[in-house]
């Protein structure tokens, strides 16, 4: 998709800001979000009509002005072209979520690491997916394992008025249980002790939530799957970096790894990676 773009803005920009030009961007649904460089963003108008041009399925395109941030994860976004609105449909792997770009965090990116989950599901699992957002990881494990429980948490009332909602679409709202609230106070007060597995989706804050994590496993013992951004040189670095920061965070537990690996490159030297923890 990025070279679709600097292809289409070669009669119009310069070689020098062609190269400028963000090789990647985000389709949801029928919503695009691209960052601009600042360089450029007298002419983000124009490069928004040549993407809505050029991917016909497209009907809005938004100019992301933030990162991730504050305590529901939401990005800053601009409105550019096309229609001027947030919510959209997005499907993946056999399933359909309403989404709010605006309202509620959600990357595409992560497409992959959540069928990858799906598959490590066994018979009869009680999941806790801690940092859930709009339900998208608890409904594509529960749609691909029908005898599983996923107990679908997340602070932001937004997120979780949309998980109520993508867990009716895919008619999983019987073993989808979108609950409102803070994960350690959810888990200490109603979910200690009762899951198999814990997903721990939120690698900005994941390793302040050990403990909680490990209280909502059946007497301790289960399966984590733990989200970190770790600082490192290279892909490959970054796996060793990230068996640091598992011990350095797990020490006080007994624990082995059943396996690691990099999900994305999500700044300069900085990869978002996932460890797989069995807790003993």
């Amino acid at each position: 998709m990025g070279s679709m773009l600097k292809n289409a803005l070669k009669d119009v920009f310069a070689k020098e800001e062609i190269e400028k030009v963000y090789s990647s961007f985000d389709i949801i649904g029928d919503i695009i979000i691209i960052k601009i460089p600042e360089e450029l963003d007298g002419k983000k108008e124009i490069i928004a009509k040549i993407l809505i041009n050029k991917i016909k399925t497209v009907k809005t395109v938004f100019q992301q002005i933030s990162s991730v941030e504050g305590e529901y994860r939401t990005r800053r976004l601009c409105f550019l072209t096309g229609i001027n609105k947030s919510i959209t449909e997005y499907r993946e792997h056999g399933c359909i979520f309403k989404v709010d770009v605006l309202k509620t965090y959600f990357s595409p990116r992560l497409s992959t690491e959540r069928l990858r989950v799906s598959k490590l599901i066994r018979n009869n699992e009680i999941i806790v997916n801690m940092f859930a957002g709009i339900g998208t990881y608890s409904i594509i494990l529960a749609k691909k394992n029908p005898d599983c429980i996923v107990y679908s948490i997340d602070s932001n009332p937004d997120a979780n008025d949309l998980c109520i909602i993508n867990s009716k679409l895919n008619k999983v709202q019987d073993r989808v249980i979108p609950i409102l609230g803070n994960a350690r106070t959810i888990i200490a007060t109603q979910l200690k002790g009762k899951a198999t597995r814990v997903l721990m989706p939120l690698p900005e804050q994941a390793a302040e939530f050990i403990d909680s994590a490990i209280m909502a496993l059946e007497n301790n013992k289960g399966i984590i799957h733990y989200f970190a951004h770790i600082k490192a040189k290279s892909k490959l670095n970054a796996l060793e970096e990230g068996k640091v920061n598992c011990h350095n965070n797990f020490q006080c537990y007994q624990y082995k790894i059943i396996c690691g690996r990099v999900i994305r490159e999500v700044g300069p030297r900085i990869y978002q990676t996932v460890f797989d923890l069995e807790i003993l």
